[in-house]
């Protein structure tokens, strides 16, 4: 009787790669179970960033609605407002209008100009600080301009004087107005980069245990090499991953410059580019280990437990860019940005925040790929030596010493 085999015979290294790593992707992207949980996070990201817009977009400006003919008080309320970077809508109307538009939450100010040269804001609840500071900043500058008056003095003249005696601020350290927006990108992109990580790396180690378990590995194994069995794996399920960042990055990206919620798509678009190639880094990195592990044991019951020193250096890289939201440059990341696998969640938050240089860059990527270079050795030699064992579980020191 003719054993059956998976792949055809005497295929090179290439094929069996390639044809393994095809398997893995096809048999798993067309999955139900796949397919559908792809479409319900695509429609939450574009749901949840419709509604970010919508929640953004409801920080109207304060109405305030000017009581008499005073075209000097709307004049003073715009500038106060536009030297205290707060957003006002003023008109003007009568005060019976005006008190009632302001119960009835039309207008959120009434500001009335008493006979006796004070001013009255009628609000329904206490008003905002920056609000108050506009109004009263504008009374004052009006008040001023009557005293004045009053005295026989040139406003205009005297107001330009005083605008000649203004103070030109040279800092030295600008801020950066588009700072808090590239790190919560950079949050949520080493988050999604995080989560692809762990869990496709994860599912290789069960990939590897599931064929063991089932004996399909015995199989395998008699037409191909076990290298090429363990690197098509993790290409194919790797690939997974990155459709999935791909998919998730660019669609999030979109929804975002379509409702205004991104407004630096430079940045967002270079940051998408460099989790795409620490993904693919840090996922070879990681699977790689998991798949050596996944080999020691038959039972995916064990899997947790063979895993977990590894899980928990997963975890340690994410809480790691965590701390660096609040620090990019501190000198304990500088360090952990150099050293893999922390390079891999460590970096886009650098890059996000603007302080890497393109030295750094590329350095890190190359001491990334030396470090994938001797870990795939070391997970070749374990995976190699223990794939076969269908026994109990097997420990590393035997598995290299084999």
């Amino acid at each position: 009787m003719r054993t059956a085999k998976i792949f055809p015979s005497r295929l090179t290294s290439r094929d069996s790669i390639r044809l393994v790593a095809q398997r893995e992707f096809t048999t798993r992207v067309q999955t139900k179970a796949f397919l559908i949980s792809v479409g319900v996070i695509l429609a939450l990201i574009v749901g949840g960033t419709i509604a970010g817009s919508i929640i953004a977009d409801k920080d109207d400006p304060t109405t305030v609605a000017v009581v008499g003919e005073d075209s000097q008080l709307s004049s003073a309320l715009t500038a106060a407002a536009k030297t205290l970077d707060e957003s006002l809508d003023i008109s003007s109307a009568d005060e019976t209008k005006a008190r009632k538009d302001v119960r009835d939450g039309k207008i959120d100010v009434a500001l009335i100009n008493e006979p006796d040269g004070t001013f009255t804001a009628v609000t329904e609840k206490d008003p905002s600080r920056e609000t108050r500071a506009v109004i009263e900043t504008a009374a004052q500058r009006v008040g001023l301009d009557r005293a004045l008056e009053a005295q026989d003095v040139d406003v205009d003249q005297f107001a330009g004087d005083i605008a000649g005696a203004s103070v030109t601020v040279d800092v030295l350290n600008p801020s950066d107005p588009d700072k808090d927006q590239r790190m919560v990108l950079a949050y949520v992109a080493v988050f999604l980069l995080f989560f692809a990580v762990y869990m496709y790396g994860l599912y290789v180690a069960m990939g590897v245990i599931e064929e063991k378990a089932s004996r399909v590995v015995e199989l395998l194994l008699s037409t191909i090499r076990p290298l090429d069995l363990l690197i098509g794996k993790v290409i194919g399920i790797g690939a997974v991953g990155l459709l999935q960042i791909v998919l998730f990055g660019g669609v999030g990206l979109a929804a975002g410059l379509v409702t205004g919620l991104v407004t630096v798509a430079g940045t967002a678009v270079t940051l998408l580019g460099f989790v795409v190639i620490w993904y693919i880094l840090g996922f070879t990195f990681f699977a790689m280990l998991y798949a050596a592990l996944g080999s020691l044991v038959s039972r995916q019951e064990d899997v947790n437990s063979t895993t977990m020193p590894l899980s928990i250096l997963a975890f340690a890289t994410f809480f790691v860019a965590q701390s660096a939201l609040n620090n990019a440059d501190a000198g304990w990341i500088r360090i952990l940005a150099w050293i893999p696998p922390f390079s891999s969640t460590v970096m886009p938050m650098r890059i996000a925040a603007g302080v890497t240089s393109p030295l750094e860059m590329i350095a890190t990527i190359i001491i990334m790929l030396v470090a994938i270079v001797g870990v795939a050795v070391f997970a070749a030699r374990v995976y190699e030596n223990s794939v076969l064992n269908t026994g109990g579980r097997q420990t590393l020191k035997s598995a290299l010493n084999r």
